[in-house]
This record gives structure tokens, sequence and C-alpha cells, in this order.
């Protein structure tokens, strides 16, 4: 953290605890905190090379809490941020940049095509040349930034070259220690929701725009694979033709000599070529793009495409106008037609080499001399066609059959390929969706990257979870808080592609070299739809896995998203808008879920508590299928299921601060209330502990650089995150106030002090005291304000309905 310099370490040899002595409960009103620092201790498990090379800046704050047998718990709340922000967009837009560098030499190969085709390819072309020179640009501008750099904050997150790096991503963690045990670590990704706010929700997010481009603009699109096949079957084009055509040369060459043994050996190297060739290029692909070539121009018999480079032409070609479903097979049965009447051929002329000896008794030559005598009576039937002149018509035909079918060969490849390119640049909207989908791609990736390590690192001596991650894969369940109201629906459309976009991620675990956090830095390969990241482990914790992690099994990612809006935007759009659009993520999730869960069970049987997640699945669909207002249980099932399958938990509102410091702090005092026994007279004073700031380290010259010194002014009724978690001023007072300790609520609302609009907050440096009438966490509002949705008051918790 800019300011602060690491000089030593401090050793605890004992810490006694108040209370534990004479059995004092402290009164409620006193936080717990036991120590509030900006770095763990150095002999920490934190501060593993591992650790290190995915986590930095940390602040921790520690809690003691008292459970339900009167014992402590002892509770470290941590928050980092992490070098993935910056590295992965990186990585991501290097290989971006050599994809669409590769697609445009792959096209250019093509060599001479038809008009339309050549059209597509200069499309191809132009599109891929956008992209690279926006994306070196891009990459050079975060070149710029200093190699520390680990955080964007929110209020750069519509930076035009900051737009591929996560917003205010952070790993929020939490160590319990129960007296009897030791620590249990729960994580949670907090990240601002993946969103292009550079190029704004004018027009909507990426799932609108997409459709609106995918609905005017159908092609035919290829895999990677088949494209890959195609490519080869091109190559193999250009190296057998010429062999067989060489072998065809070389037949007639020997037939002059009459050497019947040399013939057949020629022969032979022939038919074995050709056989090849054959192999090599009747394959099912080009059946069925000759036919897809067919179906495309019978259906655009009457259309035109202006291309790029201002050439406006039909869009079938014109050499491609006829074809027949059997056509194809035709040519290859002409070929071995061809090929067939050469060596019978052959074999006719060996027997009349052989015959003539065999004629020498007197018998067999007396006929012999009358038809001697008759060849005399006529010279023109006593020549007989060279060994060559019998020969070449037949092989100009098997010429003729091979070259008709490389023509229609190279035709339905070429067309493979590009169709692939296409298919994957101009076919996905203009340059300026693609770059908005890379955009929020990144920002996701980083996060799920840094979610997947810290898992692995949680787990590597968990055999179960082992294999689990090469058997099943991972879960990953991103809970959403944006409302389906104004520019927030943009951002939730954003999200929802962005999401669907990891089905195509792939993780492997990889040996590093040394453990330096360099070289345990995770990395990226492969190219879009099928990226590859590889996390290195030191040797000795690499030799530990399973065989098949360690020989690169590669880790399959399942990505859910659950959104329930919860601000006030959200009421509106409940009442007078829309909200079909998270309704459908939330049943599609749903399924996804359900179908991971099923597999996980019949592959990994034995997996602890298995069994159990029938009855949360079942609850989790009736409470989706309800389509309650603000069904806040959705989100709080899903969760259940994700820790219960050793899953990701990832959490976004827009800039994730407030709302989404609200249900980590919830979800962090339901784990301690569920898992290990918290009091429950104590669960509101522990979630109002970890809603709650220290304001002197807000206001602090040591840290003012990176909290901000200029108080945010939040809309009324949104009030920001009393916690570590806070980047500016914050609301809550230092004081060590419990909840109702100012006694009932009052019926009309307070002013604030110093003459302070509703929901407005203070300078910094300040104090707010709680007006007397309102419990700590509760903030007036004002009715008649607009905006305030008619609300004398509010507490937080019954605001956002977070709490049971």
């Amino acid at each position: 953290m800019d300011g602060v310099t690491e000089v030593g370490e401090v050793k605890v040899s004992c810490l006694q605890m108040e209370g534990e002595d004479g059995n004092k409960t402290p009164p409620e009103h006193k936080c717990p905190s036991l120590c509030d620092s900006l770095h763990s201790s150095i002999h920490d498990k934190e501060n593993s090379a591992m650790m290190r090379a995915v986590l930095c800046s940390q602040v921790c704050k520690v809690y003691r809490f008292q459970t339900e047998d009167q014992r402590w718990l002892l509770v470290r709340e941590q928050m980092s941020e992490t070098p993935l922000s910056f590295s992965l967009p990186k990585q991501l837009l290097s290989a971006l940049t050599r994809e669409h560098a590769n697609r445009v030499q792959e096209v250019k190969d093509l060599g001479d095509l038809s008009p339309h085709w050549d059209g597509l390819r200069h499309d191809v072309i132009n599109h891929c040349n956008h992209l690279i020179g926006c994306y070196q640009e891009t990459l050079a501008e975060l070149e710029k930034l200093p190699a520390e750099s680990c955080f964007k904050s929110s209020s750069s997150k519509s930076d035009q070259h900051l737009q591929f790096v996560p917003t205010n991503l952070h790993s929020q963690r939490m160590e319990v220690t129960n007296p009897d045990s030791s620590g249990v670590w729960y994580d949670v990704i907090t990240f601002g929701a993946p969103a292009d706010h550079h190029q704004a929700f004018k027009h909507g997010g990426l799932k609108r725009l997409l459709c609106k481009h995918l609905n005017s603009h159908s092609t035919i699109s290829y895999s990677q694979e088949e494209s890959s096949r195609a490519k080869e079957l091109l190559v193999s084009v250009a190296q057998l033709l010429p062999l067989v055509f060489g072998h065809a040369e070389e037949l007639l060459s020997v037939s002059v000599l009459v050497n019947a043994a040399r013939l057949q050996q020629v022969l032979d190297s022939l038919v074995q070529q050709t056989e090849q060739f054959v192999h090599a290029l009747k394959d099912e692909l080009v059946k069925a793009a000759l036919l897809a070539i067919h179906n495309q121009s019978a259906t655009d018999v009457n259309g035109s495409h202006a291309h790029s480079n201002g050439l406006i032409c039909e869009i079938r070609p014109a050499d491609e106008m006829e074809y027949n479903e059997e056509e194809w097979d035709t040519a290859w049965a002409n070929v071995a037609k061809s090929l067939n009447c050469i060596i019978a051929m052959v074999d006719r002329l060996q027997e009349r080499e052989e015959r003539p000896p065999m004629l020498t008794s007197p018998e067999q030559q007396e006929p012999s001399g009358d038809t001697n005598s008759q060849n005399t009576a006529s010279p023109s039937s006593s020549f007989t066609p060279t060994w060559q002149e019998q020969l070449l018509p037949l092989v100009v035909t098997l010429r003729d059959c091979v070259r008709e079918a490389v023509g229609k060969a190279r035709i339905a490849m070429t067309f493979v390929v590009l169709q692939r390119a296409v298919a994957t640049t101009v076919a996905q909207g203009p340059a300026h969706i693609a770059q908005r989908r890379h955009a929020v791609f990144s920002q996701v990736l980083s996060a799920v990257v840094c979610g997947f390590a810290l898992k692995l690192y949680d787990g590597l001596e968990d055999p179960q979870f082992l294999q689990q991650l090469h058997i099943v894969g991972v879960l990953a369940q991103f809970e959403g808080l944006l409302s389906t109201y104004g520019d927030e629906v943009g951002m939730l459309e954003d999200m929802e592609v962005a999401v669907d976009d990891l089905s195509g991620l792939t993780f492997t675990i990889t040996e590093a070299k040394t453990d330096q956090p360099d070289d345990l830095l995770p990395t990226l390969t492969g190219a879009w739809g099928c990226f590859i990241v590889k996390v290195p482990l030191p040797p000795e914790t690499f030799t530990s896995l399973p065989q098949e992690l360690r020989d690169g099994h590669p880790i399959r990612v399942e990505p859910v998203l659950f959104n329930i809006g919860i601000n006030q935007q959200q009421s509106l759009a409940e009442r007078f808008g829309d909200s079909s659009l998270q309704e459908r993520l939330n049943q599609r999730s749903c399924e996804h879920l359900k179908a991971y869960c099923t597999s996980l069970r019949d592959k990994v049987p034995d997996m602890t508590g298995i069994q159990s997640l029938a009855d949360l699945l079942t609850s989790l669909d009736r409470s989706v299928e309800s389509k309650k207002r603000k069904n806040v249980e959705v989100l709080w099932l899903a969760a259940m299921v994700c820790r219960q399958v050793n899953g990701m938990r990832l959490t976004s509102c827009k800039s994730a601060k407030d709302r989404t410091a609200m249900s980590v702090t919830l979800e962090q005092c339901v784990l301690l209330r569920n898992r290990h026994t918290l009091s429950q007279q104590h669960f509101s004073t522990a979630l109002d502990c970890m809603r709650r700031c220290d304001w002197q380290l807000a206001t602090s010259p040591q840290v003012s650089s990176v909290l901000g010194t200029n108080a945010r002014l939040f809309p009324p009724v949104t009030v920001h995150r009393p916690s570590i978690r806070s980047r500016g001023a914050f609301l809550r007072p230092p004081e060590l106030l419990a909840p109702g300790e100012f006694g009932p609520q009052g019926p009309q609302a307070a002013p604030l002090p110093s003459g302070l609009p509703p929901g407005d907050l203070p300078p910094p440096g300040s104090v707010v005291h709680p007006q007397p009438g309102y419990p700590a966490g509760q903030i007036p509002v004002d009715r008649h304000r607009p905006g305030t949705l008619g609300l004398q008051h509010a507490t937080l918790d019954q605001y956002l309905t977070l709490l049971p």
C-alpha cells in the first residue's frame, strides 16, 4: 500500500482475551476487535509463495465472537488486491493480437478467390486489423503503468485504456479458528460487474447487441477443429497432387522402354499414391461443405453484399451455381475407374509381351503364316500401337478426373476456412461489439482465475476436491446484485455474455521452475473460445498431486449466474418495468447448477455432503419459480450449494462497494452462525462489527492516497459499507454503538447534524452521531425527497432485505 514501508515484524507470544479470566462477557456495545493491521505476520500461511503470487496489499481485521457454548471464536477478515487484475488482461490482449494476426495470414494464404469470396476476405482482414491496432494501443498504455499496479478504482471504470481491467477486484477471505480446531478459510471474490462502461449502455448491453446482429446476419459456422482439418486438407492437396501427376508422367516414360517389370513397378507406385490421395481428400467435411455452398447459394440467389473494399457483388459465386448431392462421390468414382482402366491396360500389355514365345510348334505357326499373308495383303492392318500410345489417353483421363476432384475439394475447404474466419470476426458484429465482448471477458477472467487459484491452494490437502477437479471440473457461481432498471440492465447483459464465455475456459496445473512469485503467476494460452490458464505450483507441492492433474488433465469451468436486484431501482423495475431478464438468467443457471450437481453425484458418489444436495436444489428451484420480489433466498441457496460442492463464489454489483459489502458481510456472519455455532444473540453484533471501520484509518495521511480524501455522495437510502472494504468517507462513527442503544424508532425523520440533506455524507474528518430515536445502522430518510420511495426511515438490513 502506498506510503507504508515494511521494516520488520512483531511477534505476539501471549494474547489474553478480555473475559477469559472470570468468564466476564463484554458489553454488547463494545466491538470485539483484537487488532487492525495493514499487514499480516511474515510467518503467516498467507505469506507463502503461492499466496504472494496472486494476492497483494492485504488489509486485515481480527475479531473474537462468543459461541452458543460460551466459548470464543477467533475470526480474521482479510481483504486483498491481486496482480491478476492487470497481468491477465495484458496476456489476453497479446493472445487476441496474435490470433487476429494469424487469421489475417490464413485468409491471405487462400490464394485467388471469386469476387464475392475475395470481398469476404477483405472484410475479415479489415476487421482484424482494426482490432489489432486497438489492442496494441491498449496494451502499450497498460505497459506504461507501474509494475506494481494491481487495482482499478471505480472512478476509473470508464477509462478507455482500462476497459479490459476489472473494477475493484478483491479477494475477501475469512479465517475462523475454534478453540479445538485449526483455521477454516472462506473465500469470496468481489469485483464490479464485468461491463464496458467506456462504450456505455445507450443501446443496451452485449446480449441485446449480439441478438440484434445475429438475427439480421445469419452465417454458416464451423468449429476450430473443422477449420484446422480444412487447412490440413488444403496442404495435402498441395503435396499429393504433384506426386500423382509425377507418377503418371513416369508411367508414360517407362512405357517407351517396353519393360514389363519396370512398368509394373511404376504402376504400383502410381496406385499407392493415388489411393493415399483419395484417402486424404475423400472426407465427409468436403461433402458437407459443398452442400452448404449450394444451400447458401440457393438461399441468397437474389442477394448482394457491399464489402469493405467497395465491391458490390452477388452473394452466390458463379462457379458454384449447380450442385448434385452425389456429385462428390461420382468425382472420386471416376478417379477410381480411370485408375482401374490403366491397371487393366498394363495387364494386357504384359500378356501380349509374354504371348509370342508360346507359339513354337508348326501347327501353331501355320495359321500364323496365313495371317501374315493376310497382313501383307492389307498393310494398314499390320500396325500395332505402342505401349505409350495405348496408355496416353487413359493417363490423360486420370489427370482430368483428379483435377475435377481437387477443384471441388479446394472450393469446399476454402469455404470452410473462410466461413470460420467470417464467423469469428465479421459475423459477430462490428469491431466495437467484438471489442466490448473481449473487454468484459477479460474482467471476468481475472476474477475467476484469482478465485480458482485460492480454491486450489486451500484444497491441496483434500483428495476428494482434487479428484473432483479432473473428473467434473469446478463450479464458478456468480452472485449479481444488479437491478433490471436503467443502465444496470446493460451491465447485466454484458455480465451474462461474459459469464457464458467462461464455458470455453479450462485450467491446467503445471510445475513451476522456482518458488519465486513471478514463476507462480498464472499464464494464459490458447485462442478465443478455447483459452487455457496454466496455474503453476512449487515442485514439492506439484509432486503430491494426483497423476491425472500432473499429466495436465484439463479442468473445466461450469459458470452460473444468479442475480437479484436489491436497491430502490429494482423496486421501480418490479413495479413499473420488466424483470424478465433476471428471471430468465436465474432459471437457466438453476438448470445448469442441477446438471453439474447430478454429474458430480454420479461420478464422485463418495464425496462428503453430496447426498444432501437434493433438498437444497429442490428449495432453490422452488424459490426461482416463485418469482417473488427481491427474493434474496435465491442467492442464499445458490451460495450454500456452491460451498457444498467446493465451488468458487464471486459477488458483484455495479462497483463492488455498497451492495456487495452488505452481501459479503451477511454471508460471513451466516457462516459463523451455521457452521461455527455463533451465538444468535451476538449475530447482530458480529454483523455490525464487520460493517464498521475505524474513521481515523480512512482519514489518516498514510492511506489517504488510496482511500481518498473527498467524501463520495451516494443516492438516498444508499450507504457506503462501513468496513475495511470502503474507499472514501464513511457514514458510521468510530464509537462502538450497540443495535437498539438509542431506544425505539421515532415516528418522524430527524434531520442529520450540520444541516446535511437526508442521505448525504458529512465532510471528511467529521463524526456523524446517530440521532435519538434511530438505532445504530439506521439513517433518516426524507419521505418527501425524490428518490426515497416514500420511506420515513430505513435500516440498511431492512431496506436491502438481506437479513432473515
